[in-house]
């Protein structure tokens, strides 16, 4: 055990940004996840609505992240190449998913023309907020936002940038708690349950099974550049010095001196990491309580507080977040040891949200949820 004065690590300026930027996104996930929803409902769109989750897809999640992390695991080298690819591509399509708002705000504040790349398409088709691989038809600027997407995927295969990784990486985190979302608090319970156990688990159990700790091996492994592959096919020195081995975007990384990681020059030898599912997965909580805000909000037409019972939900679920990833890295450096962050996540982020529903007596209407999703709403806009 270390002496406690230690702690005082947690006040380094890689600890505080890795902490700041988590609860940001974790936030800014949930914001995105409800605005989505809500523009996806408003335009009667429901060809990308998000998929929820029910009891065999929630169970189903640690399993399937099981043998991912295992064939991750011994086949990494094997599959580097197909992992980069597939992992830029959902970089790039994620990376328009979040900017794509904020293209449409700027159009609309500097009441820019934006014409259809195809003509004969109609006009009230042509926006689009979520990837480019929609059948609807591509605007210009949509075309130029998805040429900067691909600008930064390239940039950062050639780089491998820590800076890059962390935007990709966030870009997928806020994508997929905005795509992927639980129906209520028992089916959420379930799954942070389960994923409580995987965390755990794989990290401080697998190394009896495995002979090594396999989710700190797959989260520190480096991909191979397929930039650098074409670069020494073809001779090219230049790009061959610059494109190295990548850190794929899944985690957070912070070089724990942030000066010698971003000047040119400087070394930056370690780092502090943290994966996007301790992000993702307190960030779909966070989400479900979010949109119980909004919906009791409307229903009292109080659209500053949740109920006249108090502050909103989300609130209390983002301060646990705080407080269970500041105890998670300080078991970390106290212990000398990688910790499962969701062993500290679960109970600090589920545990007020609980607790707090139950003394307000909702609790049996968040444990059940609303009951009606996407599909739902469809097939009743259909009907009528």
């Amino acid at each position: 055990m270390e002496p406690l004065w230690k702690l005082s690590y947690l006040l380094e300026p890689s600890s505080l940004a890795l902490i700041l930027t988590a609860v940001s996104v974790t936030f800014a996930s949930a914001s995105r996840a409800l605005h989505h929803g809500r523009e996806m409902e408003r335009n009667l769109d429901f060809s990308e609505s998000s998929i929820t989750l029910d009891r065999s897809q929630a169970l189903m999640i640690p399993l399937a992240s099981s043998c991912s992390l295992l064939l991750m695991f011994y086949l990494f080298s094997s599959l580097s190449h197909l992992v980069t690819a597939f992992t830029a591509a959902a970089s790039a399509a994620a990376l328009f998913f979040c900017l794509s708002p904020y293209l449409s705000l700027l159009r609309h504040r500097l009441s820019l023309p934006d014409p259809l790349l195809s003509s004969s398409s109609s006009s009230s088709s042509s926006r689009r907020c979520c990837c480019p691989s929609s059948s609807r038809p591509f605007t210009r600027l949509q075309s130029l936002l998805l040429l900067l997407c691909l600008s930064l995927v390239f940039s950062w295969l050639v780089t491998g940038h820590w800076v890059l990784n962390n935007v990709l990486g966030i870009s997928i985190c806020v994508a997929f708690v905005s795509h992927v979302r639980l129906p209520n608090v028992k089916i959420c319970a379930l799954l942070l349950a389960c994923l409580f156990v995987y965390d755990v688990f794989w990290v401080f159990f697998s190394e009896r099974f495995f002979g090594a700790n396999v989710m700190v091996s797959v989260a520190t492994q480096k991909a191979s550049n397929p930039v650098r592959t074409v670069a020494d096919s073809l001779s090219l020195p230049g790009l061959q010095m610059i494109a190295k081995k990548l850190e794929m975007p899944v985690k957070l990384v912070f070089p724990r001196s942030l000066v010698g990681g971003i000047v040119p020059g400087s070394n930056a030898v370690d780092y502090m990491m943290l994966g996007l599912g301790d992000m993702a997965i307190p960030g779909m909580l966070l989400a479900l309580v979010l949109c119980f805000d909004h919906r009791k909000s409307r229903e009292t037409g109080n659209l500053v507080d949740t109920s006249s019972k108090g502050p909103k939900y989300v609130w209390y679920a983002l301060f646990g977040y705080a407080v269970g990833l500041v105890t998670a890295l300080a078991a970390g450096i106290l212990s000398q040891s990688p910790q499962p962050a969701l062993l500290y996540l679960v109970p600090s982020t589920l545990g007020p949200v609980l607790f707090l529903s139950w003394t307000r007596k909702e609790l049996q209407e968040l444990w059940d949820g609303s009951g009606t999703t996407s599909s739902d709403k469809a097939h009743q806009m259909e009907v009528l």
